[in-house]
């Protein structure tokens, strides 16, 4: 099945145009329809994204976030597609990620699918960042997503079969500074992934991590001027092209794709030879800053 999407829409004044392909694969070809699928920090971004890319398969969404109005927006947009269960929470809560495993169940009969999407960033060298703010860090994009799936096994086991999928990120595959924290859970969450993928190897429960690098959304482009000028050395990525990523590994084709593809070479031998990292960091800093001021260009109309 090909689904293309191409809507025009605007940003700063500037049009442009937006391509979603998502193609034909014998493997994924009804894949995910009728099964149940929760999405944290869905309400924009790449959760947004993941959400109409499985709602094209007819899967049963319950898409979680804090924000109450943006959560309903993208339920309303595709209630007329599939079943939506939106859910206001704060997965920083064991509580409320305990409660919503039951909820999803109760509403839809089985948990089969959870992606794990929701995350922070407070920027800056660490001594800049305030202590709660790493604390909410650790929480959010660490002890939530490991919570998350620890409790989601069971029910996964009773629906028979399942995924779990990580949002990583390039700082997860190779430290960055300027983003310490943010670097570190990313870089367990992905340890996580690839160790408990080994574990459930054979159960029927695929389990993997999507590490992109630069993803054009508000969680960079509203704080552009924050956002360490080396981030955007790399090829940024759209949501579609993520939420693609992330149907391969809930399909079990992958247990890591990182985003651009390039980079996974580049943040590869920047982890394994640190001095290597520290030579070529001036010149993709400077790579970074040209790339930067081509971005907040689009961004004023220039």
């Amino acid at each position: 099945m090909l689904f293309l999407e191409i809507g025009l829409k605007a940003q700063s004044g500037v049009y442009f145009l937006s391509l979603l392909v998502l193609k034909d694969r014998k493997k994924m070809t009804n894949l995910f329809e009728h099964k149940t699928v929760i999405i944290t920090g869905a309400s924009a971004g790449v959760g947004a994204a993941c959400a109409r890319a499985f709602a094209v398969q007819n899967a049963k969404l319950v898409l979680v976030a804090r924000g109450e109005s943006g959560l309903n927006s993208i339920a309303g947009e595709l209630r007329e597609h599939c079943e939506v269960l939106p859910v206001v929470m704060d997965v920083a809560s064991s509580e409320d990620c305990l409660a919503l495993l039951e909820k999803a169940e109760t509403a839809f009969g089985a948990v089969h699918i959870i992606i794990n999407n929701a995350g922070m960033h407070s920027r800056g060298d660490l001594e800049k960042v305030a202590p709660k703010d790493v604390a909410a860090m650790v929480d959010i994009n660490l002890r939530a997503p490991l919570l998350l799936s620890c409790a989601a096994l069971p029910y996964l086991r009773r629906a028979g079969s399942g995924a779990i999928v990580n949002i990583g990120s390039l700082a997860g595959r190779a430290p960055l500074q300027g983003a310490a924290t943010y670097s570190a859970t990313k870089a367990g969450l992905r340890a996580f992934s690839l160790a408990l993928a080994d574990e459930l190897r054979d159960s029927g429960i695929d389990v993997g991590v999507v590490s992109p690098g630069p993803i054009d959304t508000g969680f960079i482009m509203d704080e552009i001027d924050a956002v360490e000028d080396i981030v955007f050395s790399q090829p940024m990525s759209s949501t579609e092209q993520v939420a693609e990523a992330v149907l391969k590994v809930a399909a079990g084709e992958e247990t890591e794709v990182v985003l651009p593809a390039s980079s996974a070479k580049l943040t590869h031998l920047s982890y394994l030879f640190p001095r290597l990292r520290r030579l070529l960091r001036p010149s993709l800093y400077a790579k970074g800053r040209k790339n930067k001021q081509k971005y907040r260009n689009r961004q004023t109309g220039k």
